[in-house]
């Protein structure tokens, strides 16, 4: 199976960008379906973008940009105009015929 690492989170002030990366160890281009999630501190995780649909939230929408590059095995978040409420843990996810792969998720913290 295909283990998701993410990386990039970080602390960032309110207005701030920050890049998300989600390596796979092998080929990503078994994933169907891939995308991104979040889950703040006492919320239900939360679905931030499917790459595969082009669904964003309503809350990311023209702020957030997800990519996909099978020839690099990895995926992307591009987070601009950060806000405070934008606080959670990035989990990156893969959907294939045969299983699910989550990342480990990466923290994410916008200062006011």
């Amino acid at each position: 199976q295909v283990q998701l690492v993410e990386s990039g989170g970080g602390l960032v002030q309110a207005g701030g960008s920050l890049r998300l990366s989600c390596a796979g160890s092998g080929n990503i281009f078994s994933f169907n379906v891939m995308g991104w999630y979040r889950q703040a501190p006492g919320k239900q995780r939360e679905l931030v973008a499917d790459i595969t649909s082009g669904v964003y939230a309503d809350s990311v929408k023209g702020r957030f940009t997800a990519t996909r590059d099978n020839a690099k095995n990895t995926v992307y978040l591009q987070m601009n105009s950060l806000k405070p409420e934008d606080t959670a843990v990035y989990y990156c996810y893969g959907r294939s015929l045969a299983y699910d792969s989550w990342g480990q998720g990466t923290q994410v913290t916008v200062s006011s």
